[in-house]
């Protein structure tokens, strides 16, 4: 809801009313809901957050959420400051994907581990471990629509809002970071044969919404690569928004014969795989791990060609994939 809907809402009420004698009041209740989880951040909220003019509707909301135990903070405050609350959390959370992402760019020139500095910053009370995952950047419905839409309207009330577009900015990099690294490898990707494990924008959802997958895959094809692609809940939605892309219905098809696999989405099912028969099945065993799912220094051991997001690869000698044959003769 843009700053000041609920302030538009009340007189637009009483226009519609066609002078009747109802009354109407306006609360903000403005929602901190995650999909795959709704139900249980409904009935564990951290805060329910109202916002009017008008104490006696605003207690009348609150008793909504009488009965949710333990009782949640109720934080009562103005309309505007309600719907500010709400960008202002989003904003910030994809904030700290974008910093732990610009730190594992930096990583990656200087040879930390982003993984490893993410751990010693979690602990950091005033930090905490959430939303400290190096990867590919946010997606969905919530964190990109929220972030543009704030930035905008603070550009249109004269604010500068430079950190929300460098945020922006930083999660768009993270995607052409991905193309870069199996150019790296494959060199020219004009009919090369690409795999894609994961779709959705996060695990437990079939939503694609502004999903890093998407885009990586629209650069892909921009470049004449053939895609293949499987998800565990998205294939069926994916048919709609990915046209020319070969949905598998498995991991194991999207790998065989594949010059490299891009793992976009951190789904349970792709920490189970059978990784060695993942890695004979590719023609060659690149893989971008872009949630940084599986260990380097095992991921090397097994055969692959493994590039993670900011953090280092145990054999930093290997400048190019290696062929089939070769990587079956180690073994």
């Amino acid at each position: 809801m843009p700053i000041g809907t609920g302030d538009w809402m009340l007189p637009t009420l009483e226009r519609a009313s066609n002078g009747s004698r109802a009354t109407f009041r306006v609360v903000s209740n403005p929602e901190f809901l995650r999909e795959g989880s709704a139900v249980d951040d409904f009935r564990h909220p951290d805060r329910v957050v109202l916002g009017g003019t008008d104490p006696g509707a605003i207690k009348r909301v609150a008793s909504l959420y009488r009965d949710l135990q333990p009782e949640p903070t109720i934080i009562s405050t103005d309309i505007r400051t309600a719907e500010m609350i709400k960008y202002a959390s989003n904003a910030f959370l994809a904030t700290k994907i974008s910093f732990i992402n610009e730190i594992a760019s930096i990583c990656e020139r200087l040879g930390a581990d982003v993984k490893e500095v993410a751990h010693g910053m979690g602990l950091d009370r005033r930090i905490s471990p959430e939303f400290l995952d190096a990867g590919v950047g946010y997606g969905g419905s919530c964190f990109p629509k929220d972030v543009k839409a704030l930035a905008h309207m603070a550009s249109m009330a004269g604010a500068h809002p430079q950190l929300l577009r460098a945020v922006m900015e930083i999660n768009r990099d993270m995607r052409r970071l991905v193309l870069q690294k199996v150019r790296a490898e494959l060199g020219s990707l004009e009919d090369r044969t690409i795999g894609v494990l994961g779709l959705a924008f996060k695990p437990n959802t079939d939503d694609l919404r502004e999903a890093p997958a998407i885009e990586i895959i629209h650069l892909l094809q921009n470049e004449g690569v053939r895609v293949r692609a499987y998800d565990p809940a998205a294939n069926e939605a994916a048919r709609a928004v990915l046209p020319g892309v070969e949905l598998c219905a498995d991991a194991y098809c999207v790998a065989e014969d594949a010059d490299a696999l891009i793992l976009l989405t951190q789904w349970s099912e792709f920490r189970r795989l059978d990784l060695d028969r993942v890695c004979q099945l590719m023609r060659r065993p690149v893989l971008i791990d872009g949630r940084n799912l599986y260990d380097p220094a095992e991921m090397v051991s097994r055969g692959f060609v493994y590039h993670a997001v900011g953090r280092p690869t145990p054999d930093a000698t290997a400048s190019s994939a290696p062929d089939k044959e070769a990587v079956l003769a180690a073994h």
